[in-house]
């Protein structure tokens, strides 16, 4: 059934186990800024606090995974769920802006995150990192996050660091321009009557 999103309160919950990973995640897209974060990999806790305060979303995520081994699972399973949220809470896309286009300054660095909700996923990166650590964390794990993340939330997404010196506040730059873009293109607009494409569907 097609629903109004001005009319629906728009958030999702997804549960999500393997022999990986056991999941919990709560996304609220019309939230204030709320985030509570346990995945165990503590730079991920960081960067989704971020996304959440520049989002002004409500986010929730409890995970538990096999980090003896690395990061890499949890990580990337956060951001399928993530993904998943995103689109079930959106519902049909009706009365959003669809677009953004958001530059974030970090200090020395400037990362551009562009979002179309396009119900057609794909992913453009552009960045060059000076080192391929941040403290435990290893820094591909940054795309593996975005890339699930809009495959599951079926949006097309391109991150371009521009430029930078210090890898944290590089990809700190991504996460909080990531919130403030997705913030502005799930945004009802009044002035949008149905879903903004000459489709007629997203």
């Amino acid at each position: 059934m097609t629903q109004n999103n001005a009319n629906r309160v728009r958030q999702a919950e997804i549960a999500r186990k393997t022999n990986e990973t056991d999941i919990q995640l709560s996304f609220h897209v019309d939230g204030s800024g709320n985030s509570r974060h346990d995945t165990s990999v503590p730079f991920l806790n960081h960067m989704l606090d971020l996304f959440t305060k520049h989002g002004h979303f409500d986010l929730q995520v409890k995970a538990v995974g096999d980090i003896g081994i690395d990061d890499h699972h949890t990580v990337e399973d956060v951001g399928i769920c993530l993904g998943l949220a995103l689109k079930e809470a959106l519902g049909d896309k009706a009365g959003i802006r669809r677009y953004a286009s958001v530059f974030v300054p970090m200090d020395e660095a400037l990362a551009q995150v562009i979002i179309d909700v396009s119900n057609r996923p794909h992913f453009e990166y552009r960045a060059s990192y000076p080192s391929a650590q941040v403290g435990t964390f290893t820094v591909e794990l940054v795309h593996e996050f975005l890339w699930k993340l809009a495959l599951e939330a079926r949006i097309t997404l391109h991150v371009i660091v521009h430029y930078g010196q210090n890898t944290h506040h590089m990809i700190e730059a991504v996460f909080k321009a990531l919130g403030r873009a997705l913030d502005e293109a799930t945004s009802i607009d009044p002035r949008v009557q149905g879903v903004p494409s000459t489709k007629g569907v997203l």
